[in-house]
């Protein structure tokens, strides 16, 4: 029999059920696991369910048990994958489930930025409509999409939904190569990107090759004062960096769902940012749409499932 821990219950909400799986099976789920704590919970598992929780090489060495690693979402970051594999644990992830998802929350958010949608209504609750002398206000400026053009960097599912959606507001979506690559069929160059975008999206994945993809170089080849959207990961771009072509106007606005650290602690410049009327904030919510979190679910179910099968699924080490 399979002992199955599952170390974040709660980065599902109770209204999303997670069925147990169809094979001979122990089930452990914890809500949260704090650092330090996974490689104690883990003791005498076949299965670790994670989230974000990191599984690193100690984790690894700890728990001789452990055959696969399954992360309930698609960034794969948590989990030192060249541990995994000298350990000769599988690594899986879910993908595909939030495309729309997040393609409709990264529109959501650069609508509400192109047309002052937070300013606006926080002009509106300040009283500040009221003691207009005409009907309405101009205090911010309101910039149609059709037209302009979208600069993707990401060609995976999400990426491509988003440039789909882009295309239906009359925008014209770009997807930009790797960062330093010749561009490829259907691909612009990294830095032709940065040069002619009116807007940029960022939907690829956290890893070596793109940590600080984003940094004070980058924003200052920006030079049509683009506004930046991140529901990919924290750690893409450099938060500083992204506080100083705020401050100076290098871009035109910025709306993050995510962070370097999550949830962000005291003095993490992100939070600081929420509020300004250039900049939305949201926790990290671009996934999380009902039937993602159900598609989610039920496909992290499957894999396990496949994996006692002898069929690995989505297999990313």
């Amino acid at each position: 029999m399979k002992r199955i821990v599952f170390l974040e219950r709660n980065s599902f909400p109770p209204s999303v059920p997670l069925r147990r799986p169809g094979f001979p099976h122990e089930w452990v789920e914890f809500g949260e696991t704090p650092p330090g704590k996974a490689a104690a919970r883990l003791q005498g598992a076949h299965v670790a369910l994670i989230n974000k929780c990191r599984i690193d090489a100690s984790v690894f060495e700890a728990t001789p048990t452990l055959e696969l690693v399954a992360i309930a979402a698609t960034g794969t970051d948590c989990v030192d994958k060249a541990a995994a594999r000298a350990a000769g644990v599988a690594v899986t992830n879910v993908t595909g489930y939030a495309a729309d998802s997040v393609a409709e929350h990264t529109l959501a958010l650069l609508l509400a930025l192109a047309r002052a949608v937070p300013a606006y209504d926080r002009a509106v609750a300040e009283g500040r409509w009221a003691l207009a002398r005409q009907f309405c206000l101009f205090d911010y400026p309101i910039r149609d999409l059709a037209g302009r053009r979208l600069g993707i960097v990401g060609a995976g599912a999400i990426g491509a939904a988003v440039a789909a959606k882009a295309a239906a507001f009359g925008m014209q979506p770009v997807t930009a190569a790797r960062k330093d690559a010749v561009p490829g069929p259907g691909r612009i160059a990294f830095d032709e990107m940065l040069a002619t975008s009116d807007a940029i999206s960022i939907h690829c994945p956290l890893n070596d090759d793109t940590r600080g993809l984003i940094g004070h170089a980058e924003f200052a080849a920006m030079r049509r004062q683009p506004f930046l959207i991140n529901t990919a990961r924290g750690g893409i771009v450099d938060e500083a960096a992204l506080v100083e072509a705020l401050d100076r106007r290098a871009i035109r606005g910025a709306a993050f769902d995510v962070a370097t650290v999550e949830p962000p602690a005291d003095g993490h410049p992100l939070p600081a940012l929420a509020g300004r009327p250039d900049v939305i904030v949201t926790p990290h919510v671009a996934w999380a749409s009902e039937a993602a979190m159900a598609t989610l679910a039920e496909s992290l179910v499957c894999g396990l499932e496949a994996w006692a099968r002898g069929d690995i699924r989505d297999r990313v080490a």
